[in-house]
């Protein structure tokens, strides 16, 4: 009788089929304690604050601060920018194409990798063969003066070659 008085002055625990509490669970509440942050120690003397300072000290790395409107100003010029770059396109459709496409293949790579790390002694074998390439890298091209040179030489080159203006 008591279950079913209970049961009618609860009936959203009765639809969902949950169990009613008895009385005794009803009486224990549990605690919640707040523990204060660890004391700092310098060359074995204690650092001493008052409560103000504490607060003061707890929130220092929370604190902002409001910059010029230098900032603001330069935000507003690249989206200005930007804009003006959008509306002299002619091509509208074929740069969201091509966004698309390289959002694709971002996610798509994501996959890859993903299915790559998951082969147990696959990534381990990767990491090696990419420490000896950047082994091979640096005493090919960055330890020796003349070396460096020719990297420039060939980045140049590849700079040229992908502007178009090497013709």
């Amino acid at each position: 009788m008591a279950a079913t008085a209970s049961a009618a002055s609860c009936p959203a625990a009765v639809f969902a089929g949950a169990r009613i509490p008895s009385p005794v669970a009803v009486t224990a509440r549990p605690t919640v304690r707040f523990f204060s942050p660890p004391r700092l120690y310098f060359s074995s003397k204690l650092l001493h604050l008052d409560s103000q300072s504490q607060d003061v000290c707890r929130f220092s790395s929370l604190r902002a601060r409001a910059s010029s409107d230098e900032s603001s100003s330069s935000v507003d010029d690249v989206i200005a920018d930007l804009k003006a770059k959008w509306d002299s396109l002619e091509d509208k459709s074929t740069v969201l194409l091509y966004g698309g496409g390289a959002l694709v293949a971002v996610w798509l790579s994501s996959v890859v990798v993903g299915a790559i790390n998951s082969v147990p002694l696959l990534p381990k074998l990767l990491e090696l063969v990419g420490l000896g390439y950047t082994g091979w890298f640096v005493y090919r091209y960055l330890l020796f003066k003349e070396r460096r040179k020719e990297l420039a030489s060939d980045i140049e080159d590849l700079k040229k070659k992908i502007a178009g203006s090497g013709e």
